[in-house]
């Protein structure tokens, strides 16, 4: 049998105590999920907005490439797309909020000149289409991080709300019932060494 179950006072005091500690953190994690739910429904709007943002400068990026190849020809353009290096200065870094590890997409500036073709050989056409598709990627990269902080977020939040419910369902009403049942235990046993010594009392008078 668990010691601690014993109807002593010490065993009330340190039951009290852990409730009252239960409590405490049920009331934290419960706080901690309600500012979590709240930072991913922003993060989830901020990513709609995001993608409303990338879905027109798509179809922007597109136009221009279309009007690019009119005007100076599929072939052209495509030799200058050759010349456009791949992006490789993508940094993901973690920072912790609230316990979760929330990823940070950075895109070094580069040093060299702001586009890697020359502007002998192409037009205004091809320099929109080079704008707009740089502008999607970066807010694809964006996108991306939101979305991973979002997915992130929601797997602590379950984590979480699973640890509230096993502390509001479980630990504190098993105090709860642990406390009830100490008190119980030493008022009657106060009541029965009342009785006795009452007894004790009217035998010794007589």
């Amino acid at each position: 049998m668990d010691v601690s179950t014993f109807p002593t006072k010490s065993n009330l005091i340190c039951a009290i105590r852990k409730l009252e500690l239960s409590k405490q953190g049920y009331s934290l994690l419960d706080k901690k999920r309600n500012i979590l739910i709240n930072e991913m429904m922003s993060l989830i709007e901020k990513a709609e907005e995001i993608q409303s943002s990338i879905d027109s400068t798509f179809s922007n990026a597109y136009r221009a490439l279309q009007r690019a190849n009119v005007s100076l020809g599929a072939s052209t353009v495509q030799q200058v797309g050759y010349s456009i290096p791949e992006e490789t200065n993508v940094e993901i870094r973690l920072r912790s909020v609230m316990g979760v590890e929330i990823p940070k997409v950075i895109i070094k500036e580069h040093n060299a000149a702001p586009v890697s073709y020359s502007f002998f050989g192409t037009n205004y056409f091809f320099d929109e289409a080079y704008e707009n598709f740089n502008r999607v990627k970066k807010l694809t990269i964006e996108l991306a991080e939101i979305e991973n902080t979002i997915c992130r977020l929601a797997d602590h939040i379950k984590k979480t709300q699973k640890r509230a419910n096993a502390l509001k369902s479980i630990i504190i009403p098993r105090y709860q019932s642990l406390v009830k049942f100490i008190q119980d235990s030493i008022e009657e046993k106060e009541r029965e060494e009342f009785t006795r010594l009452h007894v004790i009392k009217e035998r010794n008078s007589k």
